[in-house]
């Protein structure tokens, strides 16, 4: 069935787009366990089938932390989802940033990458040992960069928004001095360096620097920050709030120029589910985080394709190769996992269709072109839209 499908579709390119091996997500939360009501690996994954996803890498801020071989097994031992996951583990002991945890053997037991996501691991001391050990395991370090006494509480960066509602402000240098302190460790220790959700131009300046040093720093570009400006946000609607905050229009103009030259191998969502009660309030007091993956596609198809001109094989790229790259794994055969992306599709984004249990995000109402319409992996058709072709 599914090359009958691939041979179909390649009679009408100028409408369907196959993304070989199907879209790849390093950066997700599903919950679980945890928070339930907000997202478990069952949703997750269906949500991740139906923005055409097959593989996903699970963050390990979950309770209790993923830093022990039995929380990695309950990550990969269900083989009846829809999506295989490849979790990543804590890099310190309950994410608490107080001593390095068993890379050892979290390696062994699957892990593909450390982090302690959600939060920065603030002792350097602490950090180079992870970095070196990581580094002779082979295993990237993917890092949440954001200092917390540079951020000083602040929710939003500086906008009409954050004046008019008296929010805290987040300066860019709370990342900017994370990424700086953690591309000297990459220096010592020859320890790839993922920097996750970047949110200003200064991070990708100094990703582009270290990558021309030929150091292993890589970093993500997100869709929300990719697409959306501090400027966008309409009101005090904790929606739009996420972590890092999104940036200025020279920030997103930055973001962009080094998705297009390179300097950013790779997309990623971010997808953060929360109850609807943990995200009112507004910005003050709500959770961080947006959902992600069933709009992922067409947002990025948007900014990037459609107004940064990117060639489709290279938006492709940044979805499959740029992450399989980072894990140092292949893609999975193309007849057995892919995903088809209508780029006629032009839909509007309904929340309430969502398969993720949450609905916490900033695009309701927004139109896109380029939705995911079939979704395969290992053989098996995981989320179909296209019963009559």
């Amino acid at each position: 069935m599914p090359k009958e499908i691939l041979k179909r579709l390649s009679q009408q390119p100028e409408r369907y787009l196959v993304v070989p091996g199907g879209l790849r997500d390093v950066h997700v939360h599903f919950r679980d366990p945890g928070v339930p009501e907000a997202e478990t690996r069952a949703t997750g994954a269906q949500a991740a089938a139906a923005g055409g996803f097959t593989c996903v890498t699970t963050m390990p801020n979950t309770m209790p932390a993923g830093d022990n071989a039995g929380w990695l097994r309950e990550q990969i031992e269900d083989a009846s989802l829809p999506v295989r996951i490849a979790p990543s583990a804590c890099i310190t002991k309950g994410r608490l940033g107080r001593e390095v945890a068993d890379l050892e053997g979290l390696a062994a037991a699957g892990a593909v990458a450390f982090t302690d996501d959600g939060s920065f691991v603030e002792d350097a001391h602490v950090m180079e040992e992870a970095m070196r050990r990581a580094a002779k395991l082979g295993k990237p370090v993917m890092q949440h960069a954001v200092v917390p006494s540079l951020l000083a509480g602040g929710v939003m960066r500086d906008c009409a928004v954050a004046r008019r509602f008296g929010l805290p402000v987040m300066p860019p240098e709370a990342e900017t001095e994370a990424v700086r302190r953690d591309i000297a460790i990459c220096r010592v220790t020859g320890c790839a360096l993922h920097v996750q959700h970047i949110s200003c131009a200064g991070t990708v300046e100094l990703i582009r620097a270290a990558r021309r040093e030929g150091l292993p720093v890589t970093g993500e570009a997100t869709p929300h920050h990719l697409l959306l400006s501090c400027d966008d946000i309409p009101a005090d609607d904790a929606n739009w709030k996420m972590a890092p905050p999104l940036g200025s229009r020279e920030d997103v103009a930055a973001i962009r120029a080094g998705v297009k030259d390179g300097t950013l191998g790779l997309f990623a969502t971010d997808h953060a589910p929360h109850p609807a009660a943990k995200k009112q309030g507004g910005f003050r007091t709500a959770a961080n985080g947006i959902v992600g993956l069933e709009t992922a596609a067409a947002v990025t198809w948007q900014a990037m394709v459609v107004e940064e001109g990117m060639a489709p094989t290279d938006w492709i790229a940044r979805w499959t190769t740029g992450p399989a790259a980072l894990l140092g794994e292949m893609l999975a055969p193309t007849e057995d996992n892919f995903a088809v992306i209508d780029l006629q599709a032009c839909r509007q984004v309904n929340p309430t269709a969502f398969r993720t249990r949450s609905r916490n995000q900033p695009f309701a109402g927004m139109r896109f072109a380029a939705w995911p319409v079939l979704t395969v992996f290992n053989g098996k058709v995981t989320h179909d839209e296209l019963h009559d072709f």
